[in-house]
């Protein structure tokens, strides 16, 4: 996000009242937190690929088979 459109919201919440205010930075924790799973997810998907070099060895398949 730019620097102006930081701006352009700081001026626009200097408008509203202090319930108004209060609503909004709900709304922007709930948008922030429904980041989070979604970045853990990402962090998942990349590490698998690393992973499976580990987990695609014959060693591996010998010691799991059982299970």
């Amino acid at each position: 996000m730019s620097t102006a459109t930081l701006t352009q919201i700081e001026e626009y919440l200097r408008k509203l009242s202090p319930e108004e205010q209060q609503l909004v930075l709900a709304f922007v924790a709930d948008l922030a937190r429904k980041q989070e799973p979604a970045a853990a997810f990402s962090t998942m998907l990349a590490s698998e690929a690393v992973l499976r070099r580990d987990w695609d060895r014959p060693e591996e398949e010998e010691a799991w088979k059982g299970l």
